[in-house]
């Protein structure tokens, strides 16, 4: 009897050691398979996304890179503020990252923002009343933004939704705020051409192709620049920044931007600081 008790706890005593090492197996191969997924998950997510945007409003499809903060891979509840940001004449959407600040994903992070950058085809970001197939800004409006919230995690509302741009992407986005401050709450500009309205220009920047001749259509082109805007805004409608260098070709008039603003009464922030119309000056501008 006791021969057969010993060959049963015997017997008892490999079964739970197979067992144990059955477990530990199982178990380790579980934490390389989550390891693994994890991995794959980070590996996957990319910070700088390369998409395209349907579109009706303008003649094909929209080109947009969409920058994304670290966490955005991590926090899958977190919801994001989206910055939009708008490159000058003759640039793409590709323009910020290769020839003015390739470190946008650090800052993207650095504040916990989406960037979106967007391609302006040299529109100055107006619906172009001389070209039916060139409406950026009801694209921005009704395709853009709409499409931006629905595919990220996007805080939808004005208080989170910022835009700012250089020199053509300056003028519009003061332009595209102050006509639509229940869309961005929040607007930059950086060296923008933010009165258009000069003699001097009319021939310049494809504007003529966008808008007619400034002789033809005189009011059209003071209707669609940012300075003839100021007199609709309210106090406090929009929180505005804007900057230029004191070497551009631009500080006339942005000076007289500021001026109007403050005729008008209109809470902005307006600083100068050294430099010409150049990347090196907007590298450090965006910070701001």
């Amino acid at each position: 009897m006791k021969k057969c008790v010993l060959s049963i706890l015997m017997a008892m005593s490999i079964v739970a050691v197979a067992c144990a090492g059955e477990s530990a197996k199982l178990k380790s191969e579980t934490q390389v398979a989550e390891q693994n997924e994890e991995a794959q998950v980070e590996s996957a997510f990319k910070q700088v996304n390369h998409i395209q945007v349907p579109a009706t409003n303008i003649a094909s499809p929209m080109d947009v890179n969409v920058i994304l903060p670290e966490s955005y891979a991590t926090s899958e509840d977190k919801e994001y503020p989206v910055v939009y940001i708008l490159h000058g004449y003759d640039g793409d959407y590709t323009s910020w990252l290769t020839l003015t600040e390739p470190k946008l994903d650090s800052l993207a992070s650095h504040y916990d923002m989406i960037f979106v950058l967007p391609d302006g085809r040299d529109s100055w970001y107006w619906d172009a009343p001389a070209d039916p197939k060139l409406k950026m800004e009801s694209f921005f409006v009704e395709e853009l933004v709409p499409y931006i919230d629905e595919n990220y995690r996007t805080i939808a509302d004005a208080k989170h939704r910022a835009i700012t741009g250089l020199s053509m992407g300056g003028h519009g986005s003061l332009f595209l705020a102050m006509r639509h401050s229940d869309i961005w709450g929040s607007a930059g500009s950086m060296s923008g051409g933010v009165n258009i309205n000069k003699p001097k220009w009319a021939k310049s920047w494809k504007m003529a192709q966008r808008l007619g001749s400034q002789a033809q259509y005189p009011q059209r082109w003071k209707d669609h620049t940012v300075i003839t805007l100021v007199k609709n805004l309210k106090p406090g409608q929009l929180n505005i920044t804007f900057d230029c260098g004191v070497d551009d070709f631009f500080i006339g008039v942005n000076r007289e931007l500021h001026e109007e603003m403050l005729k008008y009464k209109i809470p902005h922030d307006y600083s100068e600081r050294p430099g010409k119309h150049s990347h090196s000056y907007w590298k450090n501008s965006i910070r701001y």
